[in-house]
C-alpha cells in the first residue's frame, strides 16, 4: 500500500460481451460503408446499462457501526458439508467468474473458422494464461485429431539436405528426451486495429491476441540431428501443418541451431489444448504466432527463404514509401497496462494498483517505466516475480488516485536496450497503412467520473 495509507478504492470490470448478434450483423454493414463508430457506441451503452457490476460492488460493504453482516452472521458454507470430491473429472472455473472467457472481435472476419479469439488480460493474474482462455488465431478452424494417426515427417528440399528423411509417431517423438520453457506468444496482428486511430474499448480487443504458457517437447535442433542435417547446406526450415489452410512458414536455421525451437505436445502440465494445435505445435520463441504453426505434421530443410502464400501475400509490412517489408517476424519489446483499462470504472479516490504485462521477442524485459500524466513523467514499476526470456513479464506500481483525469502509460525496455516507442516514433517509422507489430505505447485516459477509455497521444 502507499506510504501516505490512502484508503483503497474500488474498480467495476469492463463490460465483456457487448454485442448481440442482431449487433454484430450491423457491425459488418458498418465496415462495408466505411463507418467505424457502431462498436465504439455500442459499447458506451453496455458500459451505461452494466447495472449488475455496480450491484455487486456496492451490495456487500463493509459493515459500520453495528458490524459487519458477512463476519457475524455464519454463511451456508460453514455450516454444512460441501460437494463430494471429483464432482468434475476436470475442474472448472467458479460460477461466479463465468464472464471471464476469450471472445471475437465483432465483425472483424467474415468467417468463424478464419478468425481470432482474444484472451482477457484484464482478468488475469501473474504470467501465464489459462489453457482454456489462451487466444486463437485459425485460418481454416480447428480440429481435435487422433494422436494416433498423426505423424510428423522430417525431409529435405534435397537429398544432399539430409542423410535421412524420417517419420515419427507421437508416441516416439514422446519417449525422447523433453524440456519445459515458459514463452508468450503474440500474433503479428495484435494491436494492428489501432494503427490507424482508437478502434477497440478495452485492452481484451486491443491486446488481446497475446498468451504466455509453459510449453513441453523436443528440441526441433535434436530430431535434425536425428536425420543426419547438413547445417553448412540446410538455413532454413518450412514448417507445415497439416489443417486445411496449408499454413507454412519459413524459420532461419540460426534459431533451431540454438535449440530455442521445440516440436511441443504440452502445455501448462497437460495435453495441448486442440484449439492450440493438439496434438503437436511447433513453438518458436519470441516470433510472432503464425510461424508457431500448429497441427504439425512436416518439417522440410533447404537452403533459402520459402516464400510461401502467408510469407509472400500475408504477414508483411507497409512501409511509408510503399514497400512491403518481409520476413518481419520478431515481436519487438511492448507492454501494456491491464488495470485500470478501457471499460473499467474506478468508484473512489484513493490507493490503486497499476498492474500490467511486458515482453520481448529478443530477450528478457530489463524495466517498465509507468506514467500517469500522459509521458510527462516516468517512475520505475516493480517486476513481479521470475523474469524469463521471451516471456511475459507482470509489473505493478503504487497510485493513489485524486479524482483528476489522468493519461496512464507503461514503456517497457529489453535487455537489448531496444525502448518502446510512441505512436509518433512507430509512425514515423512504419507510416500508417501497417497491420503488423504494432508495439506503441498505450494510453489509458482516466476521466473525473473514473470511466477508463481507450485514447492515443502521439
Amino acid at each position: 500500500m502507499s506510504s501516505d495509507n490512502k484508503p483503497a478504492g474500488r474498480l467495476i470490470k469492463a463490460p465483456e460481451n457487448f454485442l448481440d448478434p442482431a449487433g454484430v450483423r450491423q457491425v459488418f454493414a458498418e465496415a462495408k460503408a466505411g463507418r467505424r463508430g457502431f462498436i465504439r457506441n455500442a459499447f458506451m451503452a453496455a458500459s451505461a446499462a452494466a447495472v449488475a457490476p455496480v450491484a455487486m460492488a456496492t451490495s456487500n460493504p463493509v459493515g459500520s457501526g453495528e458490524g459487519d453482516p458477512n463476519i457475524l452472521n455464519l454463511p451456508e458454507h460453514s455450516k454444512g458439508l460441501g460437494q463430494p470430491v471429483v464432482t468434475d473429472g476436470y475442474g472448472k472455473p467458479s460460477k461466479y467468474e463465468v464472464n471471464v472467457q476469450r471472445r471475437q472481435s465483432p465483425g472483424l472476419t467474415q468467417t468463424a473458422q478464419a478468425s481470432v479469439s482474444f484472451a482477457p488480460l484484464q482478468s488475469l493474474f501473474g504470467i501465464v494464461t489459462p489453457s482454456g482462455l489462451h487466444f486463437e488465431r485459425h485460418h481454416q478452424g480447428w480440429w481435435d485429431i487422433d494422436p494416433s494417426k498423426h505423424r510428423l515427417m522430417i525431409n529435405g528440399s534435397e537429398p544432399a539436405m539430409l542423410k535421412r528423411a524420417m517419420v515419427f509417431t507421437m508416441d516416439e517423438l514422446m519417449r525422447l528426451p523433453s524440456v519445459s520453457r515458459f514463452h508468450f506468444i503474440e500474433c503479428g496482428a495484435n494491436t494492428g486495429m489501432e494503427w490507424g486511430n482508437v478502434a477497440v474499448p478495452t485492452v481484451q480487443y486491443s491486446h488481446g491476441m497475446l498468451s504466455c504458457s509453459e510449453f513441453t517437447g523436443v528440441p526441433l535442433r535434436v530430431l535434425l540431428d536425428m536425420a543426419g542435417v547438413d547445417y553448412k547446406k540446410a538455413r532454413f526450415v518450412l514448417a507445415e501443418g497439416a489443417d486445411g489452410s496449408s499454413m507454412t512458414r519459413t524459420i532461419p536455421m540460426e534459431m533451431v541451431e540454438s535449440g530455442e525451437v521445440l516440436v511441443a505436445y504440452g502445455q501448462n502440465g497437460e495435453m495441448l489444448r486442440p484449439e492450440q494445435g493438439y496434438p503437436l505445435r511447433l513453438v518458436v520463441p519470441g516470433v510472432q504466432g503464425v510461424s508457431w504453426v500448429k497441427y504439425l505434421r512436416r518439417i522440410e530443410v533447404g537452403d533459402k527463404p520459402y516464400g510461401t502464400k502467408d510469407e509472400a501475400v500475408h504477414y508483411m509490412d507497409l512501409m511509408p514509401g510503399g514497400q512491403h517489408r518481409q520476413y518481419s517476424s520478431i515481436q519487438e519489446c511492448k507492454s501494456v497496462v491491464t488495470t485500470p483499462s478501457g471499460g473499467q470504472v474506478l468508484l473512489d479516490k484513493g490507493f490503486y494498483n497499476i498492474s500490467g504485462l511486458a515482453w520481448s521477442g529478443r530477450g528478457k524485459v530489463k524495466r517498465v517505466d509507468v506514467s500517469v500524466d500522459g509521458g510527462r513523467n516516468w517512475r520505475t514499476a516493480r517486476l513481479e516475480g521470475a523474469v524469463l526470456p521471451k516471456c511475459l513479464t507482470r509489473f505493478n506500481i503504487d497510485w493513489v488516485w485524486d479524482g483528476k483525469p489522468g493519461l496512464i502509460q507503461s514503456r517497457a525496455t529489453d535487455d537489448s536496450g531496444f525502448v518502446q516507442p510512441t505512436y509518433g516514433q512507430l509512425r514515423t517509422a512504419r507510416g500508417t497503412r501497417s497491420i503488423y507489430h504494432n508495439n506503441a505505447i498505450q494510453t489509458w485516459l482516466v476521466q473525473e467520473d473514473g470511466e477508463v477509455k481507450n485514447v492515443q497521444l502521439s
